[in-house]
């Protein structure tokens, strides 16, 4: 088969428009699960993911369309889906390697914005090039489909509705079949090997380019075998599960005296289990007057709701030093769950629905002693969570002596900071608030309640604990209530704007912890960090 009888073949070249338009999407989704255990998968990144992506198929609808002008020659256009799929099969593997040596050159040299400056290279250095070829398809085969005027309406319109279909079909797939059965890695390397093979079965069949179809076929084989295991955290030597669900990539590390769970490569602590049982020095601890702060010592039965359960850290707790108490959690990930029952002893009484927060408690007409509010985001809270209408619906789900306590996970200060911008909104909810920052960590834990007397009821049962560590906890908590005032910014549906409020804070936090490097490598540059690390 000759060039010409391809290019009379209209369905196959319908058939690459299909395909292209299915591996953008694909790339574009892969990307975000690229991208998230570093930077989150907050509405910032996606919004840079989505932006480099446009600028990408932009600069290739426009140079592909004069190229085919120039030279219609569709030995040109497959060449190019060649190169795009070695380019996307090479992403598992270069594509951490790339992100991680962008985010320690500007961590080292910027002080403000380090999220979407380290997202946006990123993005620019690992996905523009291989879309701006897929960029060119479309153009291209307008060029090659069109015979006459009096059908280029006719054409034009198929290829669209092609590539839209395509489009659609990769932005389901990744989602709910491919990245949850085999993983990002392995996304990327199936969308790929569809490109390779449009490219090779092109070139097979008008009996040219067979040496580029070799080679291509070799490097896909060469990135397959060095990205389908790759780790995203590649450092780790500890790690006993690492996977993806498809809200989360998730890490399980074990250490001689924890197992910690972590949704994010770069930061924090999501849930954690103490090998003997005792206390866990994090922020856990300090939500346990929460219970005490709502007299639960004295009921005969209590109930207590965590929203945001994770591997159930919280409500292990609970049970543990509060027999009269029922757990329940809400999680929104069921795979965590899992993690929970296979490597947190997470206990069979606890009741777990998988489940939207606060979906949960419009559909819910029970009322609870404590709710406990640590859903998050990979590094932020939902904004569906931390609005005033949020936070009324939890209100509404208190007994009139309740306690919420919310875990504010990103100690920040001054009117502009996320914390004050939730606080304030607690206030404008509940008649009184206090907040008592955790030793050692980022954490705030804000309680809240409609009665004046929940700070005397945390006094009156500290001494009752019946643990010396937990009793030095509580005493530390109670000591260091600070009352909350009402009024200032607050946060709504309409109007919560966390993920840029967080990010301020992770570039104070970056700041922080690593200003005495960033300084030593402006003054002394590699050398100097080399130095400094012997």
């Amino acid at each position: 088969m000759n060039t010409r009888t391809i290019l009379k073949n209209k369905y196959y070249l319908y058939l690459t428009e299909f395909f292209a338009g299915m591996s953008v999407m694909a790339v574009e989704l892969g990307a975000s699960r690229l991208l998230a255990p570093y930077f989150s998968s907050s509405q910032i990144v996606w919004t840079i993911i989505i932006g480099t992506i446009m600028i990408a198929m932009a600069l290739g609808n426009i140079w592909g369309g004069r190229r085919a002008d120039k030279n219609p020659d569709p030995d040109r256009l497959y060449l190019r889906l060649l190169i795009a799929a070695v380019w996307i099969a090479a992403i598992p593997f270069a594509g951490k390697y790339i992100i991680l040596g962008v985010s320690a050159l500007l961590v080292l040299t910027i002080s403000n914005s380090f999220l979407i400056l380290a997202a946006f290279c990123s993005c620019m250095l690992v996905f523009v090039f291989p879309l701006f070829l897929l960029g060119t398809v479309t153009p291209s085969l307008a060029k090659y489909t069109v015979d006459s005027l009096s059908d280029n309406g006719k054409i034009v319109g198929t290829l669209g509705a092609f590539n839209t279909v395509g489009s659609i079909l990769g932005t389901f797939l990744p989602t709910f079949v491919t990245i949850p059965a085999v993983g990002t890695s392995v996304t990327f390397l199936i969308f790929s090997g569809i490109l390779l093979l449009l490219g090779i079965v092109y070139f097979l069949s008008s009996r040219t380019g067979r040496r580029a179809c070799v080679v291509s076929a070799a490097l896909f084989v060469v990135c397959s075998l060095a990205g389908r295991t790759g780790s995203f955290a590649f450092w780790e030597k500890d790690l006993v599960y690492e996977g993806e669900s498809i809200y989360n990539y998730l890490q399980v590390r074990e250490t001689d005296r924890s197992v910690i769970l972590s949704t994010n490569v770069l930061f924090g602590v999501q849930s954690i289990m103490t090998k003997d049982d005792s206390l866990t020095g994090m922020y856990y601890d300090y939500a346990l007057a929460a219970p005490l702060m709502a007299g639960v010592p004295e009921k005969n039965a209590a109930e207590i709701l965590v929203l945001g359960m994770g591997t159930g850290t919280y409500a292990k707790q609970c049970i543990k030093y509060f027999d009269n108490a029922t757990v329940e959690g809400v999680e929104i990930d069921r795979r965590i769950t899992d993690l929970a029952l296979k490597y947190f002893a997470l206990p069979d009484s606890v009741q777990v629905t998988t489940y939207d927060g606060r979906a949960y408690l419009q559909a819910s007409g029970r009322k609870y002693d404590v709710i406990m509010v640590d859903a998050y985001q990979d590094i932020t809270i939902p904004f569906q969570m931390s609005s005033v209408e949020f936070f009324s619906l939890v209100r509404d789900h208190l007994k009139d002596d309740g306690i919420m306590v919310v875990n504010m996970n990103m100690k920040s200060d001054g009117e502009d900071g996320i914390n004050s911008w939730l606080s304030n909104t607690i206030t404008n909810v509940f008649e009184y608030a206090w907040t008592v920052d955790v030793p050692n960590a980022t954490n705030r834990e804000l309680f809240a309640s409609r009665d004046a007397g929940a700070p005397d009821r945390l006094a009156e049962y500290t001494a009752l604990s019946g643990d010396a560590a937990l009793t030095r906890i509580l005493t530390d908590v109670h000591s260091s209530l600070t009352a909350c005032g009402s009024g200032g910014r607050v946060l709504t549906d309409d109007r919560a704007p966390v993920e840029v409020l967080g990010m301020h804070v992770i570039d104070q936090l970056i700041r922080d912890e690593i200003g005495y490097y960033r300084d030593l490598f402006r003054r002394q540059g590699i050398r100097g960090l080399l130095h400094a690390a012997g």
